[in-house]
């Protein structure tokens, strides 16, 4: 499935500036994804990670993508909602299957976990739409975060917006923004086994 395809051809079916909630897990992946929706959305960062154990690496995180919002100017201005942190979230989807090898089960449900709780954030706010930033990264399961999402989204009046933001360099832009800024880039996923895979 082109997923870059469905989301060019949603973009180019719009005969307004909708709503999207951006589900979001750190600044440099944010970057690309923001150019690429900034003249078609009006757009909401939801910064909803669980799954980063540490809590200063959360903060870091968080800190570092509202100060690249300030400084990078799009079509409309960027909000950012912070969600609720509760790594217990996180290790509860994970229970049992914690010497998984990463990109196996925990992570689908990882990315379920995120995706659900960008669905329920983007209805309680009347959004258009969601996605997500996952879909840039090269080490992340694209097929598998746009099933999720189209399929908790079946019964929603928030549309779902496949993407692959790894397409055209995307991810190679990330680190070009990512220097150009100055930006903080993680070497791990944000829960304690990836981070343990690379000790």
């Amino acid at each position: 499935m082109n997923y870059d395809l469905l989301m060019e051809k949603e973009i180019k079916s719009l005969d307004y500036t909708p709503t999207i909630l951006l589900h979001a897990c750190c600044a440099p992946c944010s970057s690309t994804c923001l150019k690429r929706l900034g003249d078609y959305f009006k757009i909401t960062i939801f910064f909803y990670n669980p799954n980063i154990t540490d809590y200063e690496e959360y903060k870091k995180r968080l800190e570092e993508i509202k100060r690249f919002i300030s400084l990078f100017k799009l079509k409309y201005p960027i909000n950012i909602i912070e969600g609720k942190y509760d790594k217990n979230a996180f290790f509860n989807i994970s229970k049992g299957l914690e010497n998984v090898p990463e990109r196996g089960i925990r992570c689908y449900n990882c990315y379920k976990l995120r995706l659900v709780e960008t669905l329920k954030n983007a209805e309680s706010n009347n959004f258009d739409y969601f996605t997500t930033t996952l879909t840039l990264s090269p080490f992340k399961n694209t097929k598998w975060i746009n099933e999720i999402g189209e399929e908790i989204s079946k019964n929603s009046k928030v549309k779902f917006l496949n993407s692959d933001f790894k397409k055209h360099n995307g991810y190679k832009e990330s680190i070009e923004y990512s220097k150009k800024y100055n930006l903080y880039r993680q070497n791990y996923c944000g829960c304690i086994y990836s981070k343990r895979k690379d000790d």
